[in-house]
């Protein structure tokens, strides 16, 4: 079990005990404030992280509110037994069944969300102070997968650089440790897509045209279980070549899905 603490800006992470491939040491949740406390993202329904979370919530006065980043299972699966123990508190999301419906630059109680697609359309940042809550947007290591919905790359790319521009003193990510270096973090993440993209242009340049030898060349060092995901990933950024005009024909295109 294990908590990250962070009591400048009354904030602690639980992180469930749910490792894997995609949720690395396990799934972060997030408690701001208290009073009410705020809740992003409730993580797995495993019985023991409910119980840490609950515990925390009443220790700080009740949930005033549950924020998510997005909705894939390893941070929502959570969400209705909360909700059974604190019934009055809103649900707040981009989509979905959230009573509190949230766009880019609303406020949830402390939270401010920041529209930051890219991993999953729906994916939402939440900032409060100089902290970040930025769910699978940033982890705390490792890169995230790119969902291929329209212009996901780009927008992805742009809404990095916003983070970037914001005045942050930390990232509480979805996954992995607290990142103290935000500008680093995102200077990293950008760097890490372009090389990506470098790596596979080239391919292309070769007469590369198959996803494995797309993948080969460009994802080379992901681990088999892995390759699924990076084959998502590389229709992303296949998909913003085709966007610019970059794309040469013959192309063959990932429809898998991690």
């Amino acid at each position: 079990m294990r908590s990250l603490e962070l009591p400048v800006h009354d904030i602690v992470g639980i992180r469930a005990l749910n490792p894997g491939p995609f949720t690395l040491s396990g799934t972060n949740s997030w408690i701001v404030g208290r009073g009410p406390a705020w809740l992003v993202d409730p993580g797995p329904r495993l019985e023991e992280h409910v119980a840490r979370l609950t515990a925390e919530i009443e220790r700080r006065g009740g949930l005033g509110g549950i924020a998510l980043t997005h909705d894939h299972p390893d941070h929502t699966e959570a969400v209705s037994a909360i909700r059974g123990r604190y019934p009055a508190a809103p649900l707040a999301a981009a989509r979905g069944q959230a009573e509190v419906v949230l766009a880019d630059g609303d406020r949830f109680g402390p939270l401010e969300a920041l529209a930051t697609p890219g991993h999953a359309p729906d994916h939402l940042a939440f900032v409060t102070g100089t902290a970040a809550l930025t769910g699978d947007a940033i982890l705390g290591e490792g890169s995230v997968f790119i969902a291929p919905h329209p212009g996901a790359l780009a927008v992805y790319l742009e809404s990095l650089r916003r983070l970037g521009r914001r005045s942050l003193d930390v990232l509480c990510p979805g996954h992995g440790p607290l990142v103290h270096d935000p500008r680093a973090k995102v200077a990293e993440y950008i760097a890490h897509r372009l090389d990506r993209e470098r790596r596979l242009l080239a391919a292309l340049e070769d007469g590369q045209r198959s996803i494995d030898e797309l993948l080969d060349r460009a994802w080379s060092e992901v681990p088999a279980q892995l390759r699924p995901a990076a084959a998502v990933t590389l229709a992303a950024h296949l998909d913003k070549l085709a966007d610019e005009g970059r794309l040469p024909d013959g192309v063959e295109r990932p429809s898998l899905r991690p």
